[in-house]
């Protein structure tokens, strides 16, 4: 039985709720799952987007903009991360004591209605695993409930809700929002130096994915991966192991590289299972499928049912996303935001068959880009030519002396655009026959590549 928190109660004694910023891609799978279950939804928000419209096609009442009358009438008021205390919404909830939560809060509360809930953490990795399995699940008619990072295309969508009992959770780390789930099974990719500006130390990050381990019954892991390995092993629950190397209890053999992809066999204590075709590049992705299809594999579906879905599976929305062919060159957009990220990304397209690979990159946050400039550099090198932009400061002010010129004057022949009609028109004129592109950043570096887009269709 899992240990009820004071948001459970509230969750169980309310039936109206207002969700503020419903359409933002964290809160829409949230209103799903809520309607699914019978709740009485109102939500508001400032911008049309895809996951609005899917909110107000399930028959959710949304209000455009923020007002303080929004929340009257409601019993609950909920709100993204992004939400400012200030917010007329907010301050009314307040006056009329209703009370409020975070949506971090209610997925951790969503969490305690399912007796089997997956929970996918680590640095790097998160968003493709937590879509593969998902994926995997739906078309091996497990009907699970999920909430994704990114959008799958699969469902066109951040998340859906199931009629199973078990559910899917992208679990993030940052400033220990995972810490509010209650998992019963966690996977664990990697553990790697980012939002150190929250944690200060790895010593500290360690124990915090220690801590979201142990709260599970059993947990998959990177076997390769030393740190993620001494926090299962602290964390002191049953582990099942994963990667390259043959002394994992599931590992990858007879790696040949492939069209899209890596082709491998996968084996389990030694005997081999099934071949699998992957459809993303990348060697990272090798991992990703081995952690996705252990967990699947024990939870007793198919070897067949699993390859079946997994050699379907093109990415999740940003996660090395081919957007198209133009005069030649091809067009794609990734997440990568840290070094590690922005490596793995460029180290697979460079394991394609293009004759360069132009990396287009947003430094996001000042703090992550004063931190690990050494690294990014690094990692941006092994790209063909650099486009920057400005870097994207987010919820934070510039206190580093840091800008992308720091970057920019220890790469070759790399420029700094500012402005997505300025940025699309640099790799119009950059890119040849053969070439392959890729926006990447943590922001909204995607609009770039979307304004190419249309400027080329």
């Amino acid at each position: 039985m899992k240990q009820l928190r004071q948001e459970d109660k509230i969750i169980d004694n309310v039936k109206k709720i207002h969700m503020i910023g419903i359409g933002g891609s964290g809160m829409c799978p949230l209103a799903e799952i809520l309607h699914s279950k019978g709740y009485i939804l109102t939500g508001s928000d400032n911008n049309e987007s895809d996951p609005l419209k899917r909110v107000k096609n399930l028959g959710i009442k949304v209000f455009m903009g923020h007002n303080a009358s929004n929340v009257e009438g409601s019993e609950l008021v909920v709100y993204s991360a992004a939400i400012s205390k200030d917010n007329p919404e907010i301050v009314r909830a307040g006056e009329l004591g209703i009370p409020t939560m975070e949506r971090s809060h209610l997925l951790g509360a969503l969490t305690r209605k399912y007796e089997n809930v997956i929970g996918v953490c680590g640095t790097h990795g998160k968003t493709s695993v937590t879509s593969m399995i998902t994926q995997i699940l739906i078309l091996n008619k497990c009907d699970p409930t999920a909430v994704i990072g990114g959008k799958l295309p699969l469902i066109n969508s951040n998340g859906i809700a199931g009629k199973s009992q078990t559910m899917v959770c992208e679990s993030c780390e940052f400033v220990d929002t995972f810490l509010q789930l209650s998992p019963d099974i966690t996977v664990l990719l990697n553990i790697d130096n980012d939002h150190l500006d929250y944690f200060k130390t790895m010593e500290n990050m360690a124990k915090s994915f220690t801590k979201f381990v142990s709260m599970g019954k059993i947990c998959y892991v990177n076997g390769d991966d030393d740190l993620a390995v001494n926090a299962v092993l602290e964390a002191g629950v049953e582990k099942v192991t994963f990667g390259f190397e043959k002394t994992n209890d599931y590992y990858a053999d007879n790696i040949k590289k492939g069209k899209f992809g890596f082709q491998f066999t996968v084996c389990k204590k030694g005997e081999k299972i099934i071949d699998l075709a992957l459809r993303i590049p990348g060697h990272h992705n090798i991992l990703n499928a081995l952690s996705a299809f252990a967990v699947a594999f024990d939870m007793g579906v198919s070897a067949f049912g699993i390859k079946e879905a997994l050699e379907k599976f093109t990415g999740a929305g940003r996660r090395f996303e081919f957007l198209g062919e133009f005069d030649g060159w091809c067009l794609a957009d990734d997440y990568a935001h840290h070094p590690t990220e922005i490596t793995a990304t460029l180290t697979a397209a460079k394991n394609l068959t293009y004759n360069r690979v132009i990396a287009v990159f947003q430094p996001f946050t000042f703090s992550r880009t004063a931190l690990l400039k050494d690294e990014f550099i690094k990692a941006l090198s092994i790209a063909d030519k650099v486009i920057l932009t400005p870097i994207m400061g987010s919820r934070e002010v510039n206190t580093f002396g840091i800008s992308s010129e720091d970057i920019a004057k220890e790469l070759p022949d790399a420029v700094i655009v500012d402005g997505f009609d300025n940025i699309a028109d640099k790799i119009i004129e950059t890119a040849k026959e053969n070439d392959i592109v890729i926006t990447m950043g943590g922001g909204d570096i995607y609009k770039a590549a979307y304004i190419v887009k249309e400027k080329l269709q």
